[in-house]
This record gives C-alpha cells, sequence and structure tokens, in this order.
C-alpha cells in the first residue's frame, strides 16, 4: 500500500459516513429531514460538513496502520492519539460523529493491515488492535463509560474487542435484503433496524434506561417482522416507529456508527477490484 491508498481508505469511510447522514427515515436520528434542526438537534447540513473534517485523520490512522504492520500496542496508541486530534478537528468543525470515529478508526486501520481482505478479516483485525489499552488515554467521564458501570453494557468498546459482531450482521443484513429485492435505500434501512433490534445502545441506555432500550429494540423488531422496509406493513412500522422515537427524543446513535461501519466495509470489495484491475491502453 501507498499514501494514495491510505486517502482512498479514508474516502471511502467518509463517504460511508455521509451516506449513512443521508439515509431517510432514520428512526430518531439525523436525517435530511433535519435541515433546521428542529428535531434531533443535529442540523444535517451541518453533520455533513463535519464529517469532511474526519478525512485526513482517518488517512493518517490507515498511515499508521501501513507503517506498523501489525496489530501492537504502540499501533494502538497510535490511533488513539491520531483520534483525539481528529475528535478536536471534528468540534471545530460543528461537532458529531464520535461513535463513528471510533468505528471507521479502527475499521480503517484494520483494512490497511490487511489489503484485499474480506469484511471478517477486517473486524478481526481491528479487534485485535482495540484489544490493546490506549495507556496514554485521558480518564475522563463519558456516557459510556456511565452506563458501563451502571448497567454493565459494554458500549463501543465491547463491541470493538469483540470483533464489531453487529456491523457483520448488518453487513448480512445488507446482503440478505438486496437478494430480497429491497432497493438500495430499503436495504440499507433493514441493517440499520437489525443493528437496532438488538445492540445495547450505550446514548439510549443513558438517556432512556432500559425499559427504553427495550422499547427500540421490539419497535425495531417489529418492522423486521413485518417484512423489512420494503413490506408495505413493514413501511408502517418504520414510519410508526420513525414518530415515536422523534417524539420521545431518544436517538440511537451508537447504531447509526456501526451502520456507518458495514457502509465501509461493503464498499472495500470494489476499491480492491479497481487495484487488481489491469492498467488500460
Amino acid at each position: 500500500m501507498t499514501k494514495y491508498h491510505d486517502e482512498q481508505l479514508a474516502g471511502i469511510a467518509v463517504s460511508a459516513l455521509t451516506e449513512q447522514l443521508s439515509l431517510a427515515p432514520k428512526p430518531g436520528l439525523p436525517d435530511p429531514r433535519d435541515l433546521a434542526a428542529r428535531t434531533t438537534r443535529k442540523d444535517h447540513r451541518a453533520l455533513l460538513w463535519t464529517a469532511k473534517a474526519l478525512t485526513s485523520g482517518l488517512t493518517a490512522m490507515a498511515a499508521a496502520a501501513r507503517r506498523t504492520g501489525e496489530p501492537t500496542p504502540l499501533l494502538r496508541e497510535e490511533l488513539g492519539a491520531v483520534g483525539r486530534c481528529t475528535e478536536h478537528s471534528a468540534d471545530l468543525a460543528g461537532g458529531g460523529h464520535r461513535g463513528a470515529l471510533w468505528t471507521l478508526g479502527l475499521l480503517v486501520a484494520g483494512a490497511a493491515l490487511l489489503p484485499s481482505s474480506t469484511g471478517t478479516e477486517v473486524t478481526t483485525a481491528a479487534k485485535r488492535i482495540a484489544a490493546h489499552p490506549d495507556r496514554k488515554a485521558p480518564r475522563r467521564p463519558s456516557h459510556g463509560s456511565a452506563v458501563s458501570v451502571k448497567y454493565g453494557a459494554a458500549g463501543a468498546r465491547g463491541e470493538a474487542r469483540a470483533g464489531f459482531p453487529h456491523v457483520l450482521r448488518a453487513l448480512q443484513a445488507l446482503d440478505a435484503s438486496r437478494q430480497a429485492g429491497a432497493t438500495e435505500t430499503q436495504a440499507r434501512l433493514d441493517a440499520l433496524l437489525t443493528v437496532m433490534s438488538t445492540l445495547r445502545d450505550s446514548e439510549l441506555l443513558y438517556t432512556a434506561g432500559p425499559g427504553g432500550l427495550r422499547h427500540v429494540h421490539v419497535g425495531a423488531r417489529a418492522v423486521l417482522d413485518a417484512g423489512g422496509t420494503a413490506a408495505p406493513a413493514g413501511a408502517e412500522a418504520l414510519a410508526a416507529l420513525d414518530a415515536d422515537l422523534h417524539a420521545r427524543g431518544w436517538s440511537p446513535r451508537g447504531s447509526a456508527a456501526l451502520l456507518t461501519g458495514a457502509l465501509f466495509l461493503d464498499a472495500l470489495p470494489a476499491l480492491t477490484r479497481t487495484r487488481n484491475a489491469p492498467p488500460q491502453g
């Protein structure tokens, strides 16, 4: 791999984030309907702009993994340092995307370690990176740490250390919905709902508690059990869940971040084909 390939990985990651942001209707999550931030308090245009602020940091993460060549403690600490700088840049640009940055940073590094690898291989590499502690990370409270102490939820770090199982489930849901004839938007919404139906989302636990989390699980599962978003009954259930979560002010942000990771992995095979294509002329 070269610096150009680092930039390619970062570009795919940012594209995955902007595509997730542009997906609608996402229950309780910012989407293009929130142009004035009336519903989710997150202006969609500002979030799209902030997503681009992650590009240089994700490029640096890919480069760090390429230089190191293996998932060492040193690489984990370097990714952490780059991630904190990138988060600061994103905050200056308007804020947001902490969960997506954590997910994409590890997956980009995993993809840089294992060029031309499958989604499962990339998540396994990311798991091996995340297994190392970041000894230089500042000790500061967060929603995730508070929820972990109170409810025993694994949070974003636990998801990474388990090899991103919900990212892989979202990938499987994407493939299944596409094969069933769903449109790309419907397939991606089905993938999001698949994650929402089982993820112990730390943001939801923090704002809504265990009862709220179960409520979201049941609502997401109802859409899938009704045939998914491509079925009339599923679309009706999605609209009901969307209205319900917006009214309650509950936002399953962890699920959105993991869908972003799935969209990143979903785009990697096209990059591999481009790299392996014979030269033209």
